[in-house]
């Protein structure tokens, strides 16, 4: 969770540098299911992912006529679940993006994103492992990723909407399950700050 954190922390300084323009924060619930969804022939190879509810927490900021811009999302599997019957494991994405948010109309406008990240995989353990500044219970397997997503924000006030959405992952070198083209699909609830939007 210190990516969370992170994220959050860069979010909150990012967007407090320009109050009048357009900025939108959300939280959402989602599922993935990978294009592979195929059983392993033995258990101790890659397994398909799938499946689970994943919370998620993003940010945008636009600029030119407030439709372009720049945002930012992480996405984690709420619960652990298990690899190969045995091990529990969670996964993260992160990505960063160029933003595209065309008004349709008073009350909708689209959203489409583009851009860079990492899956990062932690397999937790049942002990410990210590530095000098925290202990751990996990190794993590972070994998470079591609990102695209598209969404639908229908504001249900002036400043709230619900966004219904999909994303498209695709992770480099994904060892760890059988395909690194995933799909996310889900709802966020978010708030436009910036003034009235219809």
């Amino acid at each position: 969770m210190k990516s969370f954190v992170v994220l959050a922390a860069c979010a909150v300084i990012f967007f407090g540098t320009s109050a009048m323009a357009q900025t939108d924060v959300a939280f959402g619930a989602s599922t993935l299911t990978s294009t592979d969804t195929t059983a392993p022939a033995f258990i101790f190879g890659p397994q398909p992912l799938n499946g689970g509810t994943y919370l998620s927490f993003s940010g945008g900021h636009l600029f030119a006529k407030d439709q372009f811009g720049v945002g930012g999302e992480i996405s984690w599997r709420a619960s652990q679940s298990l690899y190969a019957g045995y091990q529990p494991y969670r996964p993260i994405f992160w990505d960063f993006n160029g933003m595209w948010v065309p008004k349709l109309n008073d009350r909708v406008k689209g959203e489409f994103q583009a851009g860079i990240g990492a899956e990062s995989v932690r397999f937790y353990n049942n002990f410990y492992t210590c530095n000098f500044v925290s202990c751990t219970n996990y190794t993590t397997s972070t994998h470079f990723m591609g990102h695209f997503s598209a969404g639908l924000r229908l504001y249900v006030t002036p400043n709230v909407f619900i966004r219904p959405e999909g994303h498209f992952y695709l992770v480099n070198n994904n060892v760890e399950f059988t395909s690194g083209k995933m799909i996310r699909y889900g709802v966020s609830l978010g708030y436009t700050f910036g003034g009235s939007h219809y």
